[in-house]
């Protein structure tokens, strides 16, 4: 007996014995979502990443705590990069997770724009964002931008500059950031103050985007939250399978960051402080991040400022220019100055 009668026959005795009431919604059409109150509704751009479908599963579901307010996805632009391949082969497969999560599909960003209060710019491909981001600003509506938030320091800039220019707030953040370790080392309630650290994360390299922004942004920004802002120099040392980047803090504290490319990979690193050493880690999901938006959303205060989105990527860009210069030390200030 093949699946699909076996399927048809238990969703036929499902359906007469009263079991589908105890089925999972996603083995039938889709109930009419219940309303969603004024101000909360959320769209989605680009649905090429798997943000897109867990950032969904949370806000949609049934059981949604109290945290996240009511928030619910309602829309989505699918349109992610135009050729990652990585990210473009996933956009099929997550558009019909999410409309099995009753969120309707649009064909452009302007219609999506018309439907929402509130945007989670989920593409991908940071190469988009700029152009993607300036819509939703002339719009006037709230927007996460997810990492990368872009693929030049000069987009980073002109990001926030024009954001700052139409008077919406925005901002961009790794989920790494909201591990409850990185948190209470950051807050002192750890090691007390902290007076270095290293930092790991996967660090493959996408060829469209300066080597640390497609993905080492997250063990970096794991390092900033640790250290907080202040980074004046870095040098970069790169092989094949790692790279090594050791940042010199204004009041003369060492961070190191780990990109790692083979092997055994994860999330982590140590802090060192007066009181103690502590480990980083582990690392906890999206849910953390996802909360700290809904307050963004609630409330247009960003979490984290663009002074600091706009170190972390003036850190990575200076590694990428230690790189071409063969690890040599390059300062913060002299590729912002470029910008």
């Amino acid at each position: 007996m093949d699946q699909t009668h076996n399927r048809r026959k238990f969703l036929s005795i499902a359906a007469t014995t009263g079991l589908s009431l105890s089925l999972p919604r996603t083995l039938f059409s889709m109930p009419n979502p219940a309303p969603v109150a004024d101000g909360k509704r959320v769209g989605i751009i680009g649905l090429d990443t798997s943000h897109s479908t867990a950032f969904t599963k949370e806000l949609n579901s049934p059981t949604a705590g109290p945290e996240l307010d009511g928030y619910r996805v309602v829309a989505a632009y699918p349109k992610g990069s135009n050729d990652i391949e990585s990210s473009t082969s996933r956009v099929a497969g997550y558009t019909e997770e999410v409309k099995k999560l009753g969120v309707e599909i649009v064909n452009s960003i302007d219609e999506l724009l018309s439907k929402v209060d509130v945007v989670l710019l989920e593409t991908n491909d940071g190469r988009l964002h700029r152009e993607q981001a300036l819509k939703v600003f002339k719009a006037g509506k709230r927007v996460f931008i997810d990492k990368p938030i872009a693929a030049s320091l000069a987009d980073v800039k002109a990001i926030f500059d024009a954001a700052k220019k139409a008077n919406v707030p925005t901002f961009s953040a790794s989920s790494l950031r909201y591990m409850t370790s990185a948190q209470d080392i950051a807050q002192g309630k750890t090691v007390g103050k902290v007076l270095g650290a290293d930092t790991f994360s996967p660090s493959p390299i996408e060829k469209t985007h300066p080597d640390l922004f497609w993905y080492g942004i997250h063990g970096v920004e794991t390092l900033f939250t640790v250290m907080g802002p202040g980074c004046k120099q870095v040098s970069r040392t790169h092989t094949k399978d790692t790279d090594v980047v050791v940042g010199i803090w204004n009041d003369d504290r060492v961070g190191t960051f780990r990109g790692i490319r083979a092997g055994k990979t994860g999330y982590g690193g140590t802090a060192y402080g007066e009181k103690g050493i502590a480990p980083i880690g582990p690392y906890e999901g999206y849910k953390a991040l996802l909360v700290q938006i809904v307050e963004f959303f609630k409330t247009g205060k960003p979490p984290v400022s663009p002074e600091e989105t706009l170190e972390i990527f003036a850190f990575m860009e200076a590694a990428e220019e230690s790189k071409r210069k063969g690890g040599a030390t390059v300062t913060l200030e002299s590729v912002l100055k470029k910008v």
